[in-house]
């Protein structure tokens, strides 16, 4: 299945028949009731290994709108009273999650140190689309007040390698807050739960996601397949 990569991430599919497990530059993330999402293919540098890829602010407003739904719902039994959303896309999707679980608003997390900001009050920050630049996660020490004591959901685009996800974790730990959930549109492959399990094992059995991608690997005729 080929699509133009201006317009991915723009249709929601209908469910259909199972198809070739084999995929050239297009991957369909099936959500729980069927209907698909064409995402595409990024081959990673070893050349052997490939990710379906999410841009949520990309997305159009339904598809958007689809996704914010679909994991409010899955975060809704935790009852959080705050989202708390990681940057930079992360932040497109937890307002939209927000607004679902009927709150006013939200907490956005940032990597610009604002005068006022305080350096106790980050930790390094890397993801896999900005690995190694050095930047910082901060919290705007104004908005500490909405979550102590508060129960409060941590929301991302995507989990991936989980390097963002326990970045934000451990900026809620230093600061107090309580995290009963973990969440994203999407969750790339399973390198993430290892890193959790290691680092913060409390938070393992509270991630929740609306697609779910494998790790994808070269066949011998050079296109993409699941493993097996």
């Amino acid at each position: 299945m080929s699509i133009a990569p201006e317009h991915f991430w723009q249709d929601i599919l209908p469910a259909g028949p199972e198809e070739d497990r084999e995929f050239d530059t297009a991957f369909p993330a099936s959500l729980e009731d069927g209907r698909r999402l064409l995402l595409p293919i990024r081959p990673l540098a070893d050349g052997k290994h490939a990710l379906a890829s999410l841009i949520i602010n990309q997305a159009s407003f339904p598809v958007q709108d689809m996704l914010a739904a679909a994991l409010a719902e899955k975060l809704r039994p935790f009852a959080p009273d705050v989202v708390v959303g990681l940057p930079t896309l992360g932040l497109t999707l937890a307002a939209a999650v927000a607004r679902a679980l009927g709150h006013s608003r939200y907490v956005p997390l940032g990597t610009s140190r604002k005068f006022w900001y305080q350096d106790a009050l980050s930790v390094p920050l890397s993801s896999i689309t900005t690995p190694g630049q050095g930047k910082r996660l901060y919290i705007d020490p104004r908005m500490l007040p909405l979550l102590r004591g508060r129960r409060v959901a941590l929301v991302d685009d995507v989990i991936s390698s989980g390097t963002s996800i326990l970045a934000g974790l451990s900026l809620m730990m230093d600061c107090g807050i309580d995290i009963v959930t973990t969440g994203a549109a999407m969750l790339q492959s399973d390198r993430w739960k290892d890193k959790l399990a290691a680092e913060a094992p409390a938070a393992l059995d509270a991630v929740r996601g609306v697609l779910a991608t494998p790790m994808l690997v070269k066949s011998e005729s050079g296109r993409w397949r699941v493993p097996r």
